[in-house]
């Protein structure tokens, strides 16, 4: 797992009592998806998530933290608001959020609420300089400056078409340079 960003805080409502600093956690690669598809979750229900509360909430432990994760609601909690909370983490052009190591593949598998104040450095928005090909690159248009249309995305996956988008990966996410160095 990698830290993605964090932000600190105090007394903020939608958070345990007593949190100081929130630091949001997603996937290393490489490694990340060999590491998890060995582990004894895979095979059986939601493993991603399954492995997540595991290793997610065994660091909580060790470090008096508290666990929170983006799956197991409603209700939910706010992981979009939350990251673009950290500096670190935006908005791009096509809505999906971007991160400056990992592109458009960022995602969050959970967060650490800590009790003692730890200062992540923030970053410069990547996409400001970027040719931003990610706003032409769906096939079908379903992800673009007016954000994700999913019933199109889906649909286009259930043909022949789509075959390269789900053996490969969305075309968008592929088009971004971050994610293409990721």
């Amino acid at each position: 797992l990698a830290v993605l960003g964090g932000f600190t805080c105090q007394d903020d409502p939608g958070l345990p009592a007593g949190t100081r600093s929130l630091l949001l956690l997603g996937p290393a690669e490489p490694g990340f998806w060999a590491h998890v598809t060995a582990q004894p979750e895979w095979g059986a229900p939601d493993p991603i998530d399954r492995w997540s509360r595991r290793v997610i909430g065994g660091m909580a432990c060790d470090l008096g933290a508290k666990a929170i994760f983006p799956f197991g609601g409603p209700p939910y909690h706010p992981f979009y608001q939350w990251a673009l909370r950290t500096g670190r983490v935006w908005d791009s052009p096509v809505r999906l959020l971007v991160q400056p190591e990992q592109g458009l593949m960022v995602s969050s598998r959970g967060a650490l609420a800590l009790k003692q104040v730890v200062e992540v450095p923030t970053a410069v928005r990547p996409c400001e300089t970027c040719a931003q090909p990610c706003l032409s690159a769906c096939p079908v248009g379903a992800l673009g400056a007016q954000g994700y249309d999913v019933p199109a995305c889906h649909a286009f996956l259930d043909q022949p078409a789509g075959a390269d988008c789900m053996n490969s990966g969305c075309t968008v996410r592929r088009a971004c340079p971050l994610s293409l160095a990721y």
